[in-house]
């Protein structure tokens, strides 16, 4: 028996994350001790060089209310040159410092003989659960990530997700797969977003009910001031501009949950394909690549609609109940809502 509510109709890869597309790691490293109540989550998108060996990748901004860094060339270029790395506000700075520094160490001629590297940070803020002033986040922590990725990854409270908040309830990491037309479409989620009062699962508004279960609710009312990141992965041959397409369509899956991207809320759409690679070198020729055409674009929209859904919901039904700074605390939902399939019958 599934231990969170199924979204949609298409079948799932057989591990139901990110990692169903061939080559894709993930890793955390979580830091929870008191006020501390943070961390990092990497995703690696092959297993090669990824400074010599680029992806192409497309971006969709649904409400940009961010710190992020290393979207502009992206969005300029269509290529991903670093892992993605996921992590609170605040430690944006030094998490894009410490994965300038692991591309340098593989490549000492990085800013010097070549060109400097565009890390990709992208962030949510955790301050309600964790001492963000603390700024516990450490450039080891992110090694110590890196080094953890696999495809057999935790969800929920893990990672960049372990000071997360989301409908009033405990956020986090959660990721999804859909499989379609012999591709896959994946998800990988870091969700601080939502308000109580409109959590919708399957379709059914049940946060006027969880809202009533809820501590202290009247400190978890009020506008929407979140975010989420939502990352889309396959192996589908897309190019830039057609990810970029792809990437708008997790706001689909989003939008289906409850959010209507607040006006505090940043809600920030990656879109890669490992379908083929973009060299570093000029002197190496670019690959000659037949794309998907347009007009079998829609499958991939559903299954990314499909895949970013059920990742905010597996991310809600695997994230535990943490107690951080000041006392405050964030219940899991599976711990409010233990007969959650009655209240969807």
């Amino acid at each position: 028996m599934e231990v969170f509510p199924r979204i949609g109709v298409l079948p799932s890869g057989p591990l139901d994350s990110l990692a169903d597309v061939a080559g894709v790691t993930v890793g955390h490293h979580t830091l929870a001790a008191g006020p501390v109540q943070t961390g990092v989550t990497v995703i690696k998108p092959h297993d090669g060089d990824l400074f010599l060996n680029k992806l192409p990748a497309g971006l969709a901004v649904l409400n940009g209310f961010g710190k992020s860094m290393g979207l502009l060339q992206m969005q300029e270029l269509g290529q991903l040159e670093t892992a993605i790395v996921l992590g609170s506000t605040m430690a944006v700075g030094t998490l894009a410092t410490a994965l300038t520094r692991e591309t340098i160490a593989r490549h000492p001629q990085i800013g010097r003989d070549w060109p400097t590297v565009n890390p990709l940070v992208l962030e949510c803020n955790d301050g309600y659960l964790n001492d963000a002033q603390a700024f516990a986040v450490q450039h080891l922590h992110l090694a110590q990530a890196l080094a953890d990725a696999g495809a057999d990854f935790a969800q929920g409270s893990v990672g960049a997700g372990r000071g997360m908040s989301a409908f009033g309830l405990k956020g986090g990491i959660g990721s999804a797969s859909r499989q379609i037309e012999g591709y896959v479409v994946a998800a990988l989620v870091l969700a601080n977003f939502g308000r109580p009062e409109a959590l919708t699962l399957q379709g059914r508004c049940i946060g006027p009910l969880l809202q009533q279960r809820l501590r202290e609710s009247d400190k978890t009312a009020g506008p929407e001031k979140g975010s989420i990141i939502l990352i889309l992965a396959t192996d589908a041959p897309l190019d830039a501009r057609q990810l970029s397409r792809l990437a708008r369509r997790a706001g689909a899956g989003l939008a289906r949950t409850g959010s209507d991207y607040g006006h505090g809320s940043g809600d920030i759409a990656l879109a890669f394909s490992t379908a083929y690679q973009l060299p570093h070198s000029a002197t190496q020729a670019m690959p000659s690549v037949a794309m998907l055409h347009e007009a079998r674009l829609d499958s991939l929209f559903q299954a990314a609609a499909e895949a970013c859904e059920q990742a905010i919901v597996k991310a809600l039904f695997a994230a535990t109940t943490v107690e951080g700074r000041d006392g405050h605390r964030r219940i899991g939902l599976s711990d409010l809502a233990p007969d959650w399939r009655e209240l969807l019958a």
